[in-house]
């Protein structure tokens, strides 16, 4: 198995047909342990690198900061060359009334933040991990042309503003008419469950020439297989513990989703979560959905969606299901 690149929107990089998202990384369960420490950060590194991965998802909160130290002590003994990496800047790093959202002193504090944790001099994508309602667009924009103009980030992207279409067409607009960066990338929520993008958003993403990297490919575990309609969720899962996530995917509806995936993946001899995974990189908007692991096995199983061909009728299958 080794991944193929693909061109990232319209932004003329190429990019791995699966990245490798790391919210996991140096983040503390309710009871203090850390979910994925360093040594096991860098294996699961090692494991995508070896697949062919190249295309790296982190962000400034993620692990209090740790999932980009990780990835910069590992990129360290590497050539930064060979990787895109991508990070996301919004959210509070610091005590400070100032310190959160996308105003001009925060950007700017927390874009330098990021770069000395990934010890690296650019990163080439950076996201705005939410919109910030405070701050006018024409602000936060202007910001980030600037960052791109000084050689810190390359390209500029919008996470989680799904199904707020507009939002990202009224920065668009802005930075036309200004001569600004325009957002050339979008990270929305998207499986074969969650299709809230289906419709304004994915239109206004092909109308302006918007990437697709979506995360939450497997709909927070419900797309892998372990849970069966009309049985007790396993001990131990989310949908034993957390009564929003049962409100939210154990519907009869999202079931008759996850039966359709289950009957294509025995047709092509694969998991569930591999052939929700093909479903994504099959679909012609989507450029490379984002996948986590908590062990390198987990995540070269992921890995392996990437071989899988569906074919025009599976694919429509799976679609049409929900």
């Amino acid at each position: 198995m080794a991944l193929d690149s693909v061109p990232l929107g319209r932004t003329g990089l190429r990019v791995s047909e699966v990245a490798f998202g790391t919210w996991r990384f140096g983040r503390e369960n309710d009871e203090g342990d850390v979910e994925v420490g360093r040594e096991r950060a860098h294996a699961l590194l090692d494991a995508y690198a070896d697949a062919g991965g190249r295309f790296i998802d982190t962000a400034d909160m993620y692990g209090a900061g740790r999932a980009e130290r990780y990835i910069g002590e590992w990129l360290a003994e590497r050539d930064r060359e060979d990787f895109v990496v991508a990070s996301k800047i919004y959210w509070p790093t610091r005590d400070d009334p100032n310190g959160r959202g996308l105003n001009r002193k925060h950007l700017r504090h927390n874009v330098d933040e990021i770069l000395e944790r990934l010890g690296t001099d650019y990163v080439d994508l950076l996201y705005v991990h939410r919109w910030d309602d405070e701050t006018p667009a024409r602000e936060f924009m202007r910001t980030l042309d600037g960052f791109v103009r000084d050689g810190k980030v390359n390209y500029l992207g919008a996470s989680t503003f799904e199904p707020n279409a507009w939002k990202v067409a009224k920065a668009n607009e802005i930075a036309r008419r200004e001569g600004y960066e325009p957002f050339t990338v979008a990270q929305p929520r998207y499986n074969a469950v969650n299709r809230e993008i289906e419709g304004n958003y994915l239109d206004m993403c092909r109308d302006y020439d918007v990437g697709v990297v979506p995360w939450s490919p497997l709909a927070g575990g419900f797309l892998t297989g372990k849970y069966t309609r009309g049985e007790e969720p396993p001990e131990g899962t989310r949908g034993a513990t957390d009564q929003q996530f049962v409100d939210s995917y154990l519907t009869p509806e999202n079931f008759d989703a996850l039966e359709e995936i289950e009957a294509v993946a025995r047709d092509v001899g694969a998991t569930p979560a591999q052939v929700s995974l093909a479903w994504l990189t099959h679909h012609d908007q989507v450029v490379a959905p984002i996948t986590g692991a908590r062990t390198p096995e987990q995540l070269r199983e992921n890995l392996d969606a990437a071989d899988i061909e569906l074919t025009t009728e599976q694919f429509q299958r799976i679609a049409d299901a929900k």
